[in-house]
């Protein structure tokens, strides 16, 4: 890489960069979905109600507290399991991609791309059907990385030929 120039070096240590925030998300993903999956629905509801007591008994109509409860309540046993599924999938699959492209493994390049416009499909969908901002900005984020990986995967291309 030394005898790359500035650019290249620059769209490098970005793609780098990218990389690391993708495997500390998706560890962060790994991690939250083993621990959804270890706790009990149960004790998820009896925390909420002793965490927003206090607050509800001085005003019952606190948004922020009204809406954990609700969101505790609902919270089955179906709920659990698939938001704990969900994200040691997601978080094992992007973990994966990561390593093969902190590895140079040549196919990781493009099974990131169609994993990550696999993510962005879903993201955009549940941005159109809920609004949320921060699927959009997911969706961004995610094709500034593909447009890095596809630019790595040029880079190393054309080293292993040259």
């Amino acid at each position: 890489m030394s005898a790359a120039s500035p650019t290249r070096r620059r769209l490098h240590a970005l793609f780098e960069a990218s990389i690391v925030l993708k495997g500390l998300f998706a560890a962060g993903e790994l991690i939250s979905g083993l621990g959804i999956w270890l706790i009990h629905a149960d004790w998820v509801r009896r925390m909420a109600q002793t965490l927003t007591q206090a607050e509800l008994s001085e005003d019952p109509s606190d948004l922020v507290a009204g809406w954990a409860l609700a969101l505790a309540r609902g919270f089955s046993i179906e709920t659990q399991h698939f938001w704990a599924l969900y994200l040691i999938g997601h978080g094992a699959l992007k973990l994966a991609v990561v390593a093969g492209l902190m590895a140079g493994i040549g196919w990781a390049y493009p099974a990131s791309v169609l994993v990550l416009a696999g993510f962005i499909a879903w993201q955009l969908e549940h941005f159109w059907a809920t609004g949320s901002i921060a699927m959009l900005a997911l969706s961004l984020f995610d094709l500034v990385v593909i447009w890095l990986v596809l630019q790595e995967y040029k880079a190393l291309k054309a080293a292993r030929r040259g």
